[in-house]
């Protein structure tokens, strides 16, 4: 893989590592990895200090919450935390949130 596109022009960096990804068939993995970085910032400080574990499995985001109370609350907003990440990283990462 060169530096170049095929207009002989060069490719930025990001350009570049999406195609190294889709190369090797990793750009999902990324992107659902970069999503549960991301969880931090998008559900908040309160919601991540209380989360016990967070995966995706098929397309769904399964958060485990240490409190009843937060479980609760959060499953009050979880149709808005999923449209943030369907905006942020499009609507082919996760479908769904399950709360455990």
């Amino acid at each position: 893989m060169s530096g170049r596109d095929s207009k002989g022009e060069f490719k930025s960096l990001g350009d570049a590592i999406r195609e190294l990804l889709n190369s090797y068939h990793l750009t999902s993995k990324f992107d659902e990895a970069n999503l549960i970085n991301s969880w931090e910032r998008i559900a908040g400080k309160p919601i991540a200090s209380r989360t016990k574990k967070i995966f995706i499995r098929n397309k769904v985001l399964f958060v485990e919450l240490d409190s009843p109370s937060m479980k609760h609350d959060f499953s009050l907003h979880k149709n808005q935390v999923l449209e943030i990440f369907k905006k942020e990283f499009g609507t082919g990462i996760i479908a769904d949130i399950i709360v455990m």
